[in-house]
């Protein structure tokens, strides 16, 4: 009984997980960042919008996949990878240079301490592939980056798997987007691509405890 009360629980949050910002944030946060793509604007404008928004993702609530995955459906695959690519590596990048900086001060402040001793235990495991195997996971991927900044990983360590979980990453939830813009079902894919990843993390975070 105990087990499958864990279950459900950790379906539940998995499900309110995307809806929690709309309550602290008065039903505005999220639609604000779609709203922005939602309008009449020219796609270089909306280019540079996604590329802005992903930058930030360290520092606010910024549904990274949505927002990829709803860039495929307005730009087209390869446009939208490209924004989405250079938003989360320029948000990786920053939250990296940062920690590698201020080191461990920093690091917890925007990640959870026992985020960033999973991190440790599979940055130990597997070293830098750590950065390429957590990038599609909310939170955790946040977590790594601070980890290994802190401990001062090198640039070039950092960059090579950076780059290429990322380009998975954007070209994935990209192409998505324009197949499921052609399906008209777009909001549909939009929403499992914040659910779906959410999910993973969950269960990630539970086989990574000790």
């Amino acid at each position: 009984m105990r087990s499958i009360l864990r279950a459900t629980l950790l379906i539940a949050v998995v499900l309110l997980v995307p809806i929690l910002p709309l309550l602290f944030l008065g039903l505005s946060f999220e639609d604000r960042v779609i709203g922005w793509f939602e309008q009449e604007l020219p796609d270089g404008v909306r280019f540079a919008l996604i590329v802005a928004v992903l930058a930030a993702d360290l520092f606010l609530p910024i549904p990274s996949s949505m927002v990829s995955t709803y860039g495929g459906g307005i730009l087209g695959t390869w446009p939208a990878m490209v924004a989405s690519w250079l938003g989360m590596t320029l948000g990786a990048a920053a939250g990296f240079g940062l920690a590698r900086v201020f080191g461990n001060r920093f690091a917890v402040r925007y990640a959870r301490a026992g985020d960033l001793q999973q991190m440790a235990a599979l940055s130990r495991k597997f070293g830098p592939l750590a950065l390429v195997l957590t990038r599609a996971l909310p939170i955790l991927a946040e977590a790594c980056v601070l980890l290994v900044g802190a401990t001062r990983l090198s640039w070039r360590r950092f960059l090579i798997p950076t780059l290429a979980g990322n380009f998975v990453v954007s070209l994935t939830y990209a192409a998505c987007g324009e197949y499921f813009e052609g399906k008209d079902a777009l909001p549909l894919a939009v929403m499992l691509s914040g659910i779906a990843p959410l999910g993973i993390a969950v269960i990630a975070r539970r086989w990574l405890n000790p």
